[in-house]
This record gives C-alpha cells, sequence and structure tokens, in this order.
C-alpha cells in the first residue's frame, strides 16, 4: 500500500513515569532521569551567596560584567599585592547554591592602573575594558578580552584619550554594536567626555572625543536604553551649584556621539551616580547619594523622549549615609537590585530591591551581603547573569583590602521548561510514579479547549497555552479546532 503524507505505522505517542501530577491535556517536559512532569512554576526566595575572595591582597576599583556567550563574569581591578598592576579574573556561577569560582588572575595592564571598568560587547564576544593608565602618562586607554574556558587573554591595549583620564564608565549599545566610553578628562579641565569605540577581532578602535558637561565631572556612568536607542549618561555636575546629580542623552552614528540637553535630577549635592535601564518599564533609574539630606540613598527615574529625558520625584531607599551605590537590573524578575556600603551600618555591604511603576519606584527591605565594612573610596561593581537569573556585586573589604564578590538571588518564580525539553501533550492524566501516555510531534492532542484554528501556540512557564512566545521560546504546535492542536510542528 502507498502512504501519501504521515505514515500511520509510525508511533506519535510515548508511554512515560510521571514525576508529580499530570493533568490531563497540559504540556509536558522530560527530566534528566526520564520521567516526565508538567510544565510550571515555582516559588524561589530571596537568597544571598557566601562572598568568596577573587585577590587575596590589596586591591582597588572593581569592576564585573557578565559574558552571555560563555555564561562567565569576569572581575577587572588594580592588584596593590601585584605593583598595582591591572589585573583580570574569570569566574563561575553556581545557580544550585549561588556560589562562585574562580580561575587565575591574568594582568592586562603591566603599570599602576586606576579606574577599572568592563563590560561585554555581545556582538564580538569580547569584553572591553577601560583603565587610567599610570605607566602611560595617565591616558585614558582600553583592551579587548576574550574569555576561554576560565581564563581570559587580550589583544593590543589602545589609547583613547592622551590626557589624565578619571572616572571611567563604558556601556555597550546593542543596536549599533558599539561601546560607548564616558569619563572625566582632566586634560581638559575635568570635563565629562564620552567617545565610541568599536571592536574587531582582539582590538579596538575609537571616533572622536566629544564634549557632554563643560565643567568638572565625576561618577560617569552610562546605560544604554534599547527601546529608544540611545545612551543615557549619569554623571555628579560639579560645574552647576548646587553640583547636582545629572544625566544627558547620546545618540550613537557610526563612530560618533551626540547630545541633548543635560538633566538635573535633583536641585541638590548628589554624587555617587549609577544609572541602569529597566527594559521592561522601559525606564532609566539613578541612584545617587543627596549630600543635602544626610547623604542618604536616592533613586529617580527617568522617561526618555528624543533626545531629552525627565524624571519623576526622587525617592530615599536608605535612611543612612551610603558610599558607591551600584545599581543592576534584573531581568528575569523585573526589578531593579542597588548594592551599596551601608554607612548606618559600620559599611556593611547591602542590597535593596526596586520596582519601578510609572515614574517612580518603591523599595523592600536591605539585606546585607558582606557583614564586613566595604571600603569607601574605590567603587562598587555590579552585573546581572541573566542565564542563571543572579546579582552579582564586587568590592574591596576597608580593613583588609581583599576583593570579594557575591551572588545575589532575588525572589521570583522559576520555569522547569527550556528550549530543549519539551515533548508533548498530555493524552490522560496520571498520578505521580504511574505511567503516563504523552501526544509528541505530529500527535493531535484533541483534548485541549478555547484555541483559535490555524493560530500557532506557545508554552508559557506557568504550563498554559499562549498566542505570543514566553522565555525561553517553546512552539506547542498549531491549533486545527477550538479542541485540537497537532503538537510541535
Amino acid at each position: 500500500m502507498r502512504i501519501i503524507g504521515n505514515d500511520p505505522s509510525v508511533p506519535r505517542q510515548t508511554h512515560e513515569v510521571a514525576s508529580g501530577t499530570l493533568p490531563n491535556g497540559k504540556p509536558v517536559i522530560v527530566n534528566a532521569d526520564g520521567t516526565v512532569s508538567s510544565v510550571g512554576e515555582s516559588a524561589v526566595s530571596q537568597a544571598v551567596g557566601t562572598p568568596v575572595q577573587f585577590d587575596s591582597s590589596n586591591t582597588y576599583y572593581s569592576s564585573v560584567a557578565y559574558d552571555s556567550v560563555n555564561n562567565k563574569i569576569v572581575v577587572v581591578y588594580r592588584d596593590l599585592g601585584s605593583s598595582s598592576y591591572g589585573k583580570a579574573i574569570v569566574g563561575t556561577i553556581d545557580a544550585a547554591n549561588n556560589s562562585i569560582s574562580f580561575g587565575s588572575a591574568t594582568t592586562f595592564n603591566s603599570a599602576f592602573t586606576n579606574d577599572t571598568n568592563i563590560a561585554f560587547d555581545s556582538n564580538a564576544e569580547k569584553f572591553v575594558i577601560v583603565y587610567r593608565n599610570h605607566g602611560n602618562s595617565q591616558y585614558g586607554t582600553a583592551i579587548v578580552g576574550t574569555v576561554s574556558g576560565t581564563s581570559i587573554s587580550f589583544g593590543s591595549a589602545v589609547v583613547f584619550n592622551s590626557g589624565s583620564t578619571e572616572q571611567n564608565g563604558i556601556s555597550f549599545d546593542s543596536t549599533s554594536n558599539k561601546v560607548v566610553l564616558a569619563y572625566t578628562d582632566a586634560g581638559n579641565s575635568n570635563y565629562g567626555t564620552a567617545i565610541v569605540g568599536t571592536v574587531s577581532g582582539t582590538s579596538i578602535s575609537f571616533g572622536s572625543e566629544t564634549v557632554y558637561n563643560s565643567g568638572y565631572t565625576l561618577y560617569n556612568d552610562p546605560a544604554y536604553d534599547s527601546t529608544n536607542d540611545k545612551t543615557i549618561i549619569a554623571y555628579h555636575n560639579g560645574g552647576s551649584s548646587p553640583y547636582p546629580p545629572s544625566a544627558i542623552v547620546g545618540t550613537v552614528s557610526g563612530t560618533s556621539i551626540s547630545f541633548g540637553s543635560a538633566t538635573a535630577i535633583q536641585a541638590v549635592n548628589g554624587n555617587y551616580t549609577s544609572a541602569v535601564y529597566d527594559s521592561t518599564s522601559e525606564k532609566i533609574i539613578v541612584s545617587y547619594r543627596n549630600e543635602n539630606n544626610s547623604n542618604y540613598g536616592t533613586a529617580a527615574v527617568g522617561t526618555v523622549s528624543g533626545t531629552s529625558i525627565t524624571f519623576g520625584t526622587p525617592v530615599v531607599y536608605n535612611s543612612a549615609g551610603l558610599y558607591h551605590p551600584r545599581a543592576v537590573y534584573d531581568s528575569t524578575n523585573n526589578k531593579t537590585v542597588i548594592g551599596y556600603s551601608d554607612q548606618g551600618n559600620s559599611t556593611y555591604g547591602y542590597a535593596i530591591v526596586g520596582t519601578v511603576s510609572g515614574t517612580s519606584i518603591s523599595f523592600g527591605t536591605k539585606v546585607a551581603f558582606e557583614n564586613n565594612g566595604i571600603d569607601n573610596n574605590p567603587w562598587l561593581g555590579g552585573t546581572f547573569d541573566s542565564t542563571n537569573g543572579k546579582v552579582i556585586f564586587s568590592y574591596r573589604i576597608g580593613s583588609s583590602g581583599i576583593g570579594k564578590a557575591v551572588v545575589f538571588q532575588n525572589a521570583g518564580t522559576e520555569t522547569n521548561i527550556t528550549s530543549e525539553n519539551y515533548i508533548g501533550i498530555t493524552r490522560s492524566g496520571a498520578a505521580s510514579g504511574a505511567g503516563a501516555i504523552i501526544d509528541t510531534q505530529g500527535a493531535i492532542a484533541d483534548n485541549l479547549s478555547g484555541l483559535t484554528a490555524g493560530q500557532s501556540y506557545f508554552v508559557q512557564t506557568d504550563g498554559t497555552l499562549g498566542t505570543t512566545a514566553a522565555d525561553p521560546s517553546v512552539f506547542a504546535g498549531t491549533a486545527v479546532s477550538a479542541t485540537k492542536l497537532i503538537v510541535k510542528g
């Protein structure tokens, strides 16, 4: 007999053992042990891992970034125990226990190094490190790093500013595939200056410098707004009394950047500015210390429109003085986490979680991540591990100078579905440990409801079916009627 189309002799069902109760007509995954479970979510509690040393000697200016390709973090810093050379070290996050393991440190600058910062270029799959090179007249310098396993190697260093360069900030523009550097040009009246860099292989080239603040500028921190395709730089404007925390919108075009008008976030003396982009609310959050209000930790929500930015009413999140707040956006749980050194609690390291609503932000209760005093001079680094859904902070212990890093886990939910483990729809319900029949690829699951014929459906993280892809994106199948779905293709 000649068969046209699907061969009816090919099995389109599988009989497997249930792990947990399986309802009828629900998406199913296969577990590592070969059992099957319903797709669903479970609660995750807020947690802090045990701080881990990345360098046992005296460290300064640690900064950290996440490599989304190799699923690694890289910490950069000045190593006082090694002639103040610039060092970088690769870390691996263990999501099961919120721990970090580190490889061996690699020197990227064999000279006195300051003002280190780092960003990951996801297009080139490279890290870009910026620093002030005291071995070359304190010039602003950048170098490209490549991670392999638990080590990192470097190309040749490139000078981007032939003058004393301080307070280096860096971000990655994922639309133009450029990095944007923001810094204080001490060779040009300490003006706030920006420059665009392009990574090619293991090297980086730069366009021309652009001044964005013609006054004394500190704490330059750029963040990329992917919705509006803009880079927003937060900074301390020392050229305009009362020296307010400020922000300005930059537009990258080719290898140059242009700016709109600056906005003072609050008419106070505010420093330690830190900016981050919330991709869910499509807002910029800027954290800073308000010196006119007892050095309290304060944050404000910014909205970009064209080449300008406006801010909602600032919110106090720490009713005590603080040092070097670092804002990190957790895209898994749609929260902003701010880490800082709390003057009201022996300069211990604390983190607090913020939720944006409209043009405001509300905060939960702060939680300690380091029960030793964090040094109040070099900045605190922060990044988000988007694979494991973790926030990582790097910092220096004030009493010993030891460099440490710690994992912070937000409260939220996690799903058991991945981009690979979906196998089909349950044909019949089953108790845990019992056999279950699963309609697999090519089968018609006819025990559903509420479908629209001709519509594609995706598995949602909570185990329902929806017409838009979730994260991860898992195609469930195409409906042929209100009750029938051709499973996965």
